[in-house]
């Protein structure tokens, strides 16, 4: 099992960056593909960005593609998500994830953070 804590949300202006990190708990991060989503409100959640567990694999939403950079530094359980050139539309709350695969099956959550990009 794994606990998940997001931080680095906020508030930037259009076009600016954010670094989001979710720092794991447990024994066996190294185990576990990890995966970014977001919720905007009345809309669905959807998956951003993964990462498998070696980190040689990366899987991209093409809303993001180009923008977005998934990472994680297995020694520290830590897994990043740099955003770059943000739009208004990035506007959510992002949430990290644990599973067994790569874009679905998703088994452990972190609360959220909140991420607004204004014009």
């Amino acid at each position: 099992q794994v606990q998940l804590v997001e931080s680095g949300g906020g508030l930037v202006q259009a076009g600016g960056s954010l670094r989001l990190s979710c720092a794991a708990s447990g024994r066996t991060f190294s185990s576990y593909n990890m995966g970014w989503f977001r919720q905007a409100p009345g809309k669905e959640r959807e998956l951003v960005a993964a990462i498998s567990r070696s980190g040689s694999v990366t899987y991209y939403a093409d809303s993001v593609k180009g923008r977005f950079t998934i990472s994680r530094d297995n020694a520290k359980k830590t897994v990043y998500l740099q955003m770059n050139s943000l739009k208004p539309e990035d506007t959510a709350v992002y949430y990290c994830a644990a599973g067994g695969m790569l874009v679905r099956g998703y088994d452990y959550w972190g609360q959220g953070t909140q991420v607004t990009v204004s014009t």
